[in-house]
C-alpha cells in the first residue's frame, strides 16, 4: 500500500481532537513513505452548520466526490467523518466496489440530543448502517469497541492515538502568573457536549482558566465572570498555557478518547475527570490522574501528583505506533475484502453440493 485518500467533514479552520489526529495521522504515514491525500470541505462550496458556525456542510453531489476519488487514485480510502462528505464518499464506494474503513471519533447520537431531542436510537442505527457498510471501522479504546459491537456495529479495529512529545513538553512560563495559585484548567472547544460547566461550578481554591474558543463560550464567560476565558491557543501558547496549570480538568462525559489529556500530561499537569469512556481507556489504572464521579474532589487530589511521573507516563503515547496501527488496519480491511471475493456465492455452493 503505497497511497491513502481521507476524506473528512472536519478540517481547518476547526480546531479539534480529529482534526489534530487526522494532520499528525497524515505527517506520520508520509515519514512512512506513503503519498496522503485529503478530501474536505476547502474543495467545495460549504455553508456554516446551524448552531455550530466553525463546522461548514459541504455542498455538493455524489458524482462530484466520485470524481474527486477517481482522481486522487489511492490504494485505499477512508472515511473520517459521518458529515455529507463522508456519508457522499461512502456512498460512490459501494456503488463502485471501492474498499474503504471509516473511523468512530465523535459520540455523535449524544451530542446531537443534547442539542434537539432526537433518540439516540435513531441516531445510533442510522451510524451503525453507515460503518457497517466498510470493511472495517476504526475505534480509539477498548470501552468504545465493545460499547459499539453492544449496539451491533462490526468489523471493529483499534486505532489508538499519540501526542506530540516535542511540542507538549513541561517548560518554565510565567503564563497566568499573576492568577492565584492553584490553577485548575481545561483545553478545548467549548461547547455545550463538553459538559464545561460541571468544571466551572466546583468550588474550588485558586482560579479556573477555560482555553479554547467555540459556540458556549459567550454565555459561560457572562454566567462565570470570576472564571479566566483566553480563547483558542495553538503552538508554544498553547503549551505555556498547559504548563502553567496545576491540574488539567476533563468533565466530559461524550468524548470517545480526549487527545487533550495526553497533551496536558506531555506539559508535566495530572488530569482530574469523570470514570466514563476516554478517561477511564486513557487513565485507568495509572497514577497519573484521579477519576472519579466528585470531580471537586478528584481535582484536589489531582494536585499531589508528580508532575514528570505525568510526563512519563505520556511519552508511552507516540503518532508513531498510532499511524502504524493505521496502516495495519487499512492493509487487513483489503485482505478481508479479498477473502470475502473468494468465498463462494449461496448459489455456487448450491451448484457444487449438486
Amino acid at each position: 500500500m503505497s497511497s491513502i485518500l481521507i476524506v473528512t467533514d472536519a478540517w481547518r479552520p476547526q480546531i479539534n481532537g480529529v482534526v489534530r489526529s487526522l494532520e499528525r495521522l497524515a505527517e506520520q504515514l508520509v515519514a512512512m513513505g506513503l503519498r496522503v491525500e485529503f478530501l474536505t470541505p476547502e474543495k467545495f462550496r460549504s455553508v456554516p452548520m446551524p448552531t455550530y458556525s466553525e463546522i461548514r456542510l459541504s455542498l455538493t453531489i455524489p458524482s462530484e466526490v466520485k470524481r474527486h476519488i477517481e482522481e486522487a487514485g489511492c490504494d485505499h480510502l477512508h472515511i473520517a467523518t459521518e458529515g455529507p462528505l463522508g456519508l457522499m464518499a461512502g456512498s460512490v464506494a459501494k456503488r463502485e466496489g471501492i474498499v474503504f474503513t471509516t473511523s468512530y471519533h465523535t459520540r455523535f447520537p449524544e451530542y446531537l440530543n443534547a442539542r434537539v431531542p432526537v433518540p439516540v436510537d435513531w441516531t445510533y442505527a442510522w451510524l451503525r448502517r453507515f460503518h457497517n457498510s466498510g470493511a472495517g471501522c476504526m475505534v480509539a479504546t477498548p470501552t468504545l469497541e465493545n460499547d459499539l459491537r453492544a449496539k451491533g456495529f462490526t468489523n471493529l479495529m483499534r486505532w489508538s492515538r499519540g501526542v506530540d512529545h516535542e511540542l507538549f513538553r513541561p517548560m518554565e512560563t510565567r503564563t497566568l502568573d499573576h492568577l492565584p495559585r492553584p490553577i485548575f484548567m481545561n483545553v478545548g472547544r467549548v461547547a455545550l457536549e463538553k459538559n464545561i460547566e460541571a468544571f466551572l461550578k466546583l468550588d474550588l481554591p485558586g482560579s479556573k482558566v477555560v482555553v479554547g474558543g467555540g459556540p458556549q463560550l459567550e454565555e459561560l464567560r457572562s454566567a462565570y465572570p470570576e472564571a479566566v476565558f483566553t480563547g483558542p491557543k495553538q503552538g508554544e501558547d498553547l503549551v505555556a498555557h498547559y504548563a502553567a496549570a496545576d491540574v488539567f480538568v476533563f468533565p466530559s462525559l461524550t468524548d470517545t478518547f480526549g487527545n487533550v489529556m495526553l497533551e496536558a500530561l506531555a506539559c508535566g499537569t495530572p488530569v482530574a475527570a469523570y470514570p466514563v469512556m476516554g478517561p477511564v481507556d486513557v487513565l485507568g489504572g495509572s497514577s497519573v490522574g484521579v477519576l472519579s464521579q466528585d470531580l471537586q474532589q478528584a481535582a484536589l487530589q489531582a494536585l499531589d501528583i508528580p508532575r514528570d511521573q505525568c510526563r512519563e507516563f505520556a511519552l508511552r503515547f507516540t503518532w508513531r505506533a498510532s499511524a502504524e496501527q493505521f496502516l495495519r488496519n487499512a492493509e487487513q480491511a483489503h485482505e478481508l475484502a479479498r477473502s470475502m471475493q473468494r468465498m463462494p456465492s449461496p448459489a455456487d455452493q448450491h451448484i457444487s453440493a449438486a
